[in-house]
């Protein structure tokens, strides 16, 4: 039987959820704004005016797509319908289950709705409680978040990358950059916990690892903090490496204190120092960001996960390996029996089913 005609309205429902008509209007009045000869005077006005059309645009032409889509099926739907072809109705079926998964995509895209949602995100790994196995599953994680960047398309640069001793990392930060890549990424602030039959342990035993995740979004120029240099304590560093002619010999890597706060913030990304202090610089103006709208929201330990404890009771997420293999948001509930999917990127399912529960009211912006 082919599916029901009436289930397929996303070319309308795309027009009223997705209020494309307006942003239409804020298009054309950024396209006039583009074209007049002053544009280029001010840069940092004319790159937030293009970032925000670039944004605009992708999300009136995913919303016209759809509803062309919708269309297609429609027809699909019809000719199932009046051939009574059971060909055309798998055909149709598999078309329908298509054009779910697409709205559903941009029924989260919807919900990016927040004022720093459309950001560039600087992410921050930390291992916790659980030696060895926890710098090997910030590690892990790092990977993860690194792969998931890469399959949606987003860039990712490596900001500072410090090695443990036997396994893993210490820690390690990354910017993501791309289309409301704060606005994903947001969701996975919090302790991580590992359940897993431990590869450093000889006699092959369980072993519960933590590790924690911080997102922040990246600041631009058009957003002033206010930070006063005397406030700011700089330190230089070898960059820590993987020995042989990648050894850095000279003090490039940089670490920022401010001393109001206690942020303190590294990079050594780059062979020049002057460049890692510049970009150690937009790492603090982050946190400093977020620092204020942790107040402003007064949710400072929901949203700034470097802060809490990096142990048991403190986590947002269970990945479980052994006995059974699972992972689960302790937030929304969702679940993935997926493991080695999940770790290998396959974590949108996570972040949109935390922006719906933020949506919804159920968790703090």
């Amino acid at each position: 039987m082919p599916p029901s005609s009436p289930c397929v309205s996303a070319s309308r429902r795309s027009g009223g959820t997705f209020d494309v008509l307006n942003k239409e209007q804020r298009l054309a009045e950024l396209d006039r704004q583009a074209a007049l000869p002053e544009f280029w005077e001010d840069q940092e006005g004319a790159q937030r005016i293009l970032k925000e059309k670039g944004q605009l645009e992708r999300v009136v032409s995913d919303a016209k797509a759809l509803a062309e889509r919708a269309d297609d099926v429609d027809t699909l739907i019809e000719l199932a319908e009046e051939m009574h072809d059971d060909g055309a109705a798998a055909e149709a079926r598999e078309a329908l289950a298509d054009l779910e998964r697409r709205l559903a995509a941009l029924e989260t895209r919807r919900l990016l709705s927040g004022p720093q949602d459309g950001m560039d995100a600087i992410i921050e790994v930390n291992p916790g409680a659980g030696g060895t196995d926890a710098a090997d599953w910030a590690e892990m994680l790092l990977r993860m978040y690194t792969r998931w960047a890469e399959q949606e398309g987003f860039t990712v640069e490596l900001l500072d990358r410090s090695e443990a001793e036997e396994a893993g990392i210490r820690s390690a930060s990354f910017a993501v950059r791309g289309p409301f890549a704060y606005g994903y990424l947001q969701a996975e602030s919090g302790v991580h916990r590992l359940v897993r039959i431990s590869p450093f342990d000889q006699n092959a035993r369980r072993h519960t690892a933590f590790a924690a995740v911080a997102a922040y979004p990246e600041v631009d120029d058009s957003i002033e903090i206010d930070i006063n240099p005397a406030d700011i304590e700089m330190q230089t560093m070898r960059a820590s490496g993987a020995g042989g002619q990648h050894v850095n010999t000279t003090d490039s890597a940089v670490r920022l204190i401010h001393r109001p706060t206690g942020v303190v913030v590294k990079c050594s990304a780059e062979r020049s120092q002057h460049k890692n202090r510049d970009k150690a610089m937009k790492m603090l103006r982050a946190r400093l960001y977020q620092l204020e709208l942790d107040k402003q929201l007064a949710a400072r330990d929901e949203l700034n996960a470097t802060k809490m404890k990096i142990d048991f009771g403190s986590q947002i997420r269970s990945y479980v390996l052994a006995p059974y293999q699972q992972v689960k948001d302790l937030r929304t509930g969702f679940t993935s029996g997926d493991v080695d999917g999940v770790l290998d990127g396959n974590v949108s399912g996570f972040m949109e089913s935390w922006l719906a529960a933020r949506a919804e009211g159920g968790l703090a912006n």
